[in-house]
């Protein structure tokens, strides 16, 4: 008489098991996540212009105050030093284009000087940008006080004015800064086309390290994996 095959017993998981299975599962959840951020950075590196920018195109800002100045731009020295040398967090290219027949003024300066230069005077500052559609937001100040002639003031770290398009290139720096788009002569109603590009050298070799680390981190799940779920 042929005995009859005993099925193998069915175990239930370890919790070794389960360990390896939740940290392959989290694993490869960040090898998503640095497998698109690579794409993302090399898709950026792809849409360079000939002179190596990643420009925006021309969006209209209106003030009917003295000034138009951005809230403080932090740039605060996060970009890893493997990805830079560390004075290099890339060159800013503003266009400026004054709507009416007005010299237009644009500069940079530390936000802590641009906030003294337009104390007590109406200013406004742009606190927000939407794109989708373009949508820019607001913060008005009022005072009495009208500005000096921008370009007559030594504090700016870079500036230009003039008639027609302005273009104004700064290399980026860390700290604390505004941008300010005048009138020339410092009068009151500010309407000018702004696009910003920007050059910077790290996204191609940030885009290829997180697709690298991306590779590891699925290859590290894929073996954690098959240890949690093979037959022993």
């Amino acid at each position: 008489m042929t005995a009859l095959a005993t099925p193998p017993v069915q175990r239930p998981p370890t919790g070794a098991r389960v360990a390896l299975l939740a940290t392959a599962g989290v694993m490869g959840l960040m090898a998503m996540c640095l497998l698109a951020l690579g794409t993302i950075s090399l898709w950026g590196e792809s849409k360079r212009d000939a002179q190596g920018y990643i420009s925006t195109g021309s969006d209209r800002y209106q003030a009917s105050t003295y000034a138009l100045s951005t809230d403080d731009l932090d740039v605060d020295g996060d970009v890893p030093g493997w990805l830079v040398d560390e004075d290099a967090y890339g060159e800013l290219r503003l266009r400026v284009d004054s709507a009416g027949d007005e010299p237009v003024f644009v500069g940079i300066a530390p936000t802590a000087d641009v906030d003294g230069y337009l104390a007590g005077t109406d200013h406004t500052e742009l606190s927000d940008v939407d794109y989708s559609p373009f949508e820019p937001t607001y913060r008005d100040h009022q005072g009495a006080r009208r500005p000096a002639a921008p370009g007559d003031e030594g504090f700016w770290t870079t500036s230009t004015q003039g008639p027609g398009e302005q273009t104004l290139d700064w290399d980026v720096q860390a700290g604390h800064w505004s941008v300010v788009v005048m009138n020339a002569d410092g009068s009151r109603g500010v309407d000018a086309g702004v696009g910003a590009g920007l050059k910077v050298s790290f996204l191609g070799p940030l885009g290829w390290s997180l697709l690298g680390g991306g590779a590891l981190f699925l290859l590290a799940a894929g073996g954690l994996l098959y240890s949690g779920v093979r037959k022993h």
